[in-house]
């Protein structure tokens, strides 16, 4: 994976993970529950900017940054829009081919954030940093597991495994003389002297 992946990567595991933990904590701080597009809509649209926020080698100080954006982005998208939550159809039963816009039903928005959603949200940043800083970690420590784990499995092999036997020569010299019985032996045509 190359530098440029690398850091796309990282800042879309930063949005997304930010952006859902920010709708788990409003959530539990008193909130409605946002709707899951609305989640996917944030993150989606604030992937550029982290990417441009982490850098090529991230810092702890960048992606503290970069998830209080995050989560900012989204408290703000979520207030400006009405706070659109998951609600269900009243004949939520069977298979829908359309997509159903009163499903997008707005609530009543706070208009000022109480503390308990403050502490959610406070308590949301501090969980997405820790995962961030810590989790690139912990991935690469299972990958370099694995690896060595099938690095493993495929170089073994058995010790004492049997050397197939060698190829014999038959003599069979009933054979031989009937072969050389049926090959002529002639060769180039006699040089004619004038």
């Amino acid at each position: 994976m190359n530098a440029r992946q690398l850091r796309l990567v990282r800042a879309a595991a930063v949005s997304s993970i930010a952006t859902l933990l920010a709708g788990v904590s409003h959530t539990l701080g008193g909130g409605s529950a946002p709707h899951p597009l609305l989640i996917l809509a944030v993150a989606t649209l604030v992937t550029p900017l982290s990417a441009l926020l982490i850098g090529a080698r991230p810092s702890r100080g960048r992606v503290a940054v970069t998830v209080l954006l995050a989560q900012a982005a989204f408290h703000v998208l979520f207030q400006v829009l009405g706070s659109p939550v998951a609600s269900s159809s009243p004949g939520g039963l069977g298979h829908v081919h359309h997509l159903d816009l009163a499903l997008l039903a707005s609530t009543p928005s706070a208009s000022a954030a109480g503390a308990p959603m403050l502490v959610a949200h406070v308590v949301a940043a501090v969980l997405t940093m820790l995962l961030i800083w810590h989790g690139e970690a912990v991935v690469r420590a299972v990958a370099r597991w694995v690896e060595a784990l099938l690095r493993r499995s495929v170089t073994t092999t058995p010790t004492d495994h049997r050397r197939p036997p060698g190829l014999r020569s038959l003599d069979l010299p009933v054979l031989e003389v009937a072969f050389a019985a049926a090959v002529t032996r002639r060769g180039p045509p006699a040089l004619v002297r004038d």
